[in-house]
Parts: C-alpha cells; sequence; structure tokens
C-alpha cells in the first residue's frame, strides 16, 4: 500500500497547473532542441534556464513554491535530452541515404522506447546515486541554488521574451526574407570554412558554456583547420580533401576517446559499489524508496514486465528481431547506470558514446541492416540523456526536499510529450530542408550523428581515427577536455569561431561585473546576491536568443513542409 504522508507530501508540487505549465515548455524547449542539436552539434543543458522560467510563470499565477517549480521545470525539460538522443544519432542514416527507410513512427517508437526504458531505469538507480552515493550532480545542484536565488518578477519575463523576439526576428529577416546574410567576414581558404555565422544562438551557446571550454574547442578548431588542413596541405604532406578526411577521423577519434575514458575512470571502478549499493536499496520495502505505485514489490514487477514489452515492441515494430532487442533493451540498463555515474561526477552525458558502444556490441552478435543500427544507437542515446536529465532533476529535488516521486511523474509526462514533439520535428527538419541538408560543412551540421554514420559506414582515416582516441583517453586522465577539443577539430572553422567570440562576450561580461562590483565596495553578502542576479540576467538574455532563433527555425521548416504540401 502506498504511504499517505507520501501522497501527502506530493500536494502543491504535482499541480494541474505546474503540468499544463511544464507541458507547453516542454513543446517549446524539445522543439528548440532538436533543431540546436542538429543545427550546432551541441546541446546545453536546459535544466536551469527551465527552472527559472518554471518559477517565473507560477508566480504571475499566485504564490508559487519551490518545489513545485521544481516539479514543474522537470516536466519542461524532459524532451530536450530525447530531442538530443534522436538528433545526435537519427541523421546518420539520412547521411548514408536511408531517409526513405526511416518513418515518423519510427523515430517516435525509438524515442518512446528509449524514454520508458529510462524512466524505468532512474526508478530503480534513484535512491543509491541520489541517497546513499550523493554524487554531486553539478547541474542539478546549480538548478536548486538558482531557484533559492531567483527573484522572479515582470523584469524577468521580459528580457526572456524581448531576447526571443529579438532573435526570431532576425532569424526571419536572415533565412526567410534574406536581408540580412548569413555569413560576415568570410575568407577564401582552401578546405577551411572560414567565417563568422551571423547566428544570435550560436553566439549564446559560446556565452553559456563559457570562456574556458569554448577555448579549448576553439583551439581544436585551431589544430585541425589551420594545424592540418592549411598547415599539413602547405608543407606537401597531403591535398585539401585527404587533410579534411584526416581531421574528421582525429575529431572523431578524440570524443570517442573521451566517453571511453568516462567510462573506465569514472564509471568501471564503480560498478562493483553501485551493485552493492542496489541489491542494498532492494534490501529494505519501504514506500520513500517507491517512485512508481507506491510499493517497492509491485515497483520490481511494473519495471520487469515494462522491460519486456519495450523489448517485444522493440524487435517487432522496429523489425530487429528477438536477439538485438533483448541485447538493447538490457545494456540500456547498463549505460544509463554509465550516463548517472558520468553526470553525477562530472556533469557531462555522453550519450551518444554510449549509444555507439551498444549499437557495436549488437553488430557483433547479430546480422542486421546498417540503417537499424541508427534506431538502436537512438534507443540508447535517449534513455541516456533522459537519465541524465532525470537524475539531475532528483539531485535539485533533494537539495530543496521535493518528493521524488512527483518528479519521476513529471519526468514521465514530459518524456512522452518529447518523443511526440521530437519525432514531429526531425520530420518536418528532413522533409523542408532534405537529407542533403545533414552533415559537416551543410546546414545542419549534426556532429554526432555524421560520427555514428562514420562508424557505420567506415572511417576516412582509421590511424588518425587511432590517434585521436588514444589521446582522448589520455587527455581525459590528465584532466583536458578532449570532448571540447575534438568537437572543435570536427566542426566547421565558422561555428567554433562564432561560439568563442560569444564565449568573450561571456568573459567581458563577467569581468565587467567584478570591476562593478569592486568600485561599489560591497560587502560579501550583498556581492554575492548581486552577482546571482547578474547572472541570471546573462542566462535569460543568451537562453532567449538561443530559444527565438531555434524555435523560429522549427516554425520555419514547418510553414516549408506546408507550403510544398499546398504546393
Amino acid at each position: 500500500m502506498s504511504n499517505p504522508s507520501n501522497r501527502a507530501s506530493m500536494r502543491g508540487q504535482l499541480t494541474l497547473r505546474g503540468v499544463v505549465i511544464g507541458v507547453l515548455g516542454c513543446v517549446i524547449i524539445t522543439a528548440s532542441s532538436a533543431y540546436t542539436a542538429l543545427k550546432m552539434g551541441a546541446l546545453p543543458w536546459p535544466i536551469i534556464f527551465a527552472a527559472v522560467i518554471s518559477l517565473f510563470f507560477l508566480k504571475l499565477m499566485g504564490n508559487a513554491s519551490l518545489n513545485e517549480a521544481n516539479v514543474t521545470h522537470t516536466i519542461m525539460s524532459a524532451g530536450a535530452m530525447v530531442a538530443g538522443g534522436l538528433a545526435f544519432t537519427i541523421p546518420g542514416a539520412w547521411m548514408l541515404g536511408y531517409a526513405d527507410q526511416i518513418s515518423w513512427l519510427d523515430m517516435f517508437i525509438v524515442a518512446l522506447a528509449g524514454t520508458i526504458l529510462g524512466l524505468l531505469a532512474t526508478a530503480l538507480i534513484h535512491r543509491h546515486f541520489i541517497v546513499d552515493a550523493a554524487l554531486e550532480f553539478p547541474t542539478g545542484n546549480a538548478a536548486a541554488q538558482t531557484l533559492r536565488a531567483t527573484e522572479a518578477g515582470g523584469k524577468t519575463g521580459k528580457q526572456l521574451f524581448g531576447s526571443m523576439a529579438i532573435a526570431g526576428i532576425y532569424s526571419v529577416l536572415r533565412d526567410a526574407l534574406g536581408v540580412v546574410p548569413s555569413m560576415l567576414c568570410t575568407l577564401n581558404i582552401p578546405g577551411v570554412t572560414f567565417a563568422i555565422y551571423n547566428s544570435p544562438m550560436l553566439l549564446s551557446i559560446g556565452f553559456l558554456v563559457g570562456f574556458a571550454p569554448v577555448a579549448f574547442w576553439f583551439a581544436g578548431a585551431l589544430l585541425g583547420n589551420f594545424g592540418i588542413i592549411v598547415g599539413g596541405t602547405a608543407a606537401g604532406l597531403f591535398d585539401v580533401v585527404t587533410a579534411q578526411g584526416i581531421v574528421k577521423s582525429l575529431g572523431m577519434g578524440l570524443m570517442m576517446g573521451f566517453g571511453v575514458a568516462v567510462v573506465l575512470k569514472d564509471i568501471l571502478p564503480q560498478v562493483a559499489g553501485i551493485a552493492r549499493g542496489l541489491a542494498a536499496d532492494s534490501s529494505s520495502d519501504t514506500d520513500e524508496q517507491s517512485l512508481i505505485s507506491g510499493s517497492l514489490k509491485l515497483d520490481a514487477g511494473i519495471i520487469g514486465l515494462g522491460t519486456a514489452a519495450i523489448a517485444v515492441i522493440v524487435a517487432i515494430a522496429l523489425d530487429l528481431g528477438p536477439v538485438p532487442a533483448v541485447i538493447v533493451t538490457l545494456f540500456t540498463f547498463v549505460t544509463t547506470i554509465m550516463s548517472a555515474q558520468s553526470c553525477g561526477q562530472t556533469g557531462i552525458d555522453p550519450m551518444e558514446i554510449f549509444g555507439l558502444i551498444v549499437m557495436l556490441i549488437v553488430a557483433a552478435f547479430a546480422q542486421i541492416a546498417q540503417v537499424k543500427l541508427f534506431f538502436i544507437a537512438g534507443i540508447v542515446a535517449v534513455a541516456c540523456g533522459l537519465a541524465g536529465d532525470v537524475m539531475n532533476d532528483f539531485k535539485a529535488g533533494a537539495v530543496l526536499g521535493t518528493n521524488p516521486r512527483a518528479q519521476w511523474i513529471g519526468q514521465a509526462i514530459g518524456g512522452i510529450v518529447g518523443a511526440l514533439v521530437a519525432a514531429a520535428v526531425m520530420v518536418a527538419l528532413v522533409t523542408a530542408y532534405g537529407p542533403d541538408a545533414f552533415g559537416p560543412d551543410k546546414s545542419f551540421v549534426a556532429a554526432q550523428a555524421s560520427v555514428v554514420a562514420t562508424m557505420v559506414s567506415g572511417i576516412p582515416s582509421v590511424p588518425w581515427f587511432a590517434g585521436g582516441f588514444i589521446a582522448g583517453i589520455v587527455m581525459y586522465w590528465l584532466g583536458i577536455p578532449a570532448m571540447m577539443i575534438g568537437l572543435g577539430v570536427y566542426l566547421p572553422f565558422y561555428m567554433s569561431l562564432t561560439a568563442f567570440l560569444g564565449s568573450c562576450v561571456k568573459l567581458a561580461y563577467d569581468k565587467w561585473a567584478a570591476r562593478r562590483d569592486a568600485a561599489a565596495g560591497l560587502s560579501v553578502e550583498e556581492k554575492a546576491s548581486k552577482d546571482a542576479a547578474f547572472q541570471e540576467q546573462g542566462l535569460v538574455v543568451a537562453s532567449g536568443l538561443l530559444g527565438g532563433e531555434s524555435i523560429v527555425g522549427v516554425i520555419l521548416a514547418f510553414v516549408s513542409v506546408g507550403l510544398s504540401l499546398l504546393g
């Protein structure tokens, strides 16, 4: 039986108005996240942004508690990582010519299967990672502290919607009307796309990620484009086409090496402890540990039946066959644990790497069509993305005292809505722009999906990939962000340069705030309060610029699809 006090503690946290606000926000954030992930090859965590906006809108409707805002933002942000899981994997199949073999229903089943598996896994591992292991989960912690520090009011709303409107209008002028050029300061350098991308969204990504990480990103871009392509060709070591293949292989190797290093260094040493912890968690039957039904014994049955049902659905609906379906289902639980461990310790969720690992395992044990391999990677990536998001939300809830069952239910609502929206947006984008618009140096770089496609079809330069792979592992052990460097090596130079300029704006923004505080002679408490408000303003404006351009991009894609159908 469910504990009455447990039910009572959900009251005022999971509310009807919170669900409505969360679902509406989830639709917008999911759509913009799919577009951002494909366009920019990156997807910043939307959790803090969603937390600020949730509290703002709840307060507009009357009194609101931090716990209600926490559950609302859990719903709102859930779909972003579902969209990321699809965007980081499925477009790879389009790049290989399989666009006509993937329907909206296929993508929805992939997203839904990953969402449900991610939810079942997080219900199982919640207590170990949040209560017993008490990992840091820096993003979730930051969301909790942001909610505590936020004094939501009319100013926040004006900043958000004002910046969204500016970015949206700017995008229409650039992409629909052609009044504003897409590229600035272009230079004709063979093999290098040197330019500044005229994009508020990409500048905002640089601002939100921060100067130090983006500096490594930009260093990778300089290495790949000017060290290898320009320098290597000038020295006569290889031609431009060969140099570009080397750069792509090196970038993929660095990113793959980083992902494997996370597993080797941060996850595998913890496996025995995690297993013991999970066993200990299940040894005491208390209602407080139950997130699904109110009873741990009933939860165990639901998780078992749910897992079996997903395996059957995946085997039949996606035509994977029983063996691959079972492998995917079981290994998804393993990778969600890896994802939780990685997010808890580093704040990083290399979900497409986990998808690649399971995809390669399945390929080793079963003969399966290439296009089906992308479904496998997609299911795992969605599950790991959702797991990373919900575990961060659980951490914020632990800090604020939010009922975890209310959060889990909220995550389920947001995840299912996100699966619907993400699949629809993906179909709209590929229909509007065509599969040839996706890939390196294309309109939608889809960097992670391109890596998956390359692993399926063949690596341009195996020696450079192997060298990057080893370097990525070594760098991670040395504390060097190989993922960011690899991203810079892999992405077109104009994207890295534009993001770097956005991070420079963030650096100047922080330095200006420090000088202002020093001149004002504030106390430590006053400085902390003013800094929190100042950082919130930057977060809201940058997120509004990012959201405005990405949302308009999705709208333009739907308009294009509608016009083509009418024509």
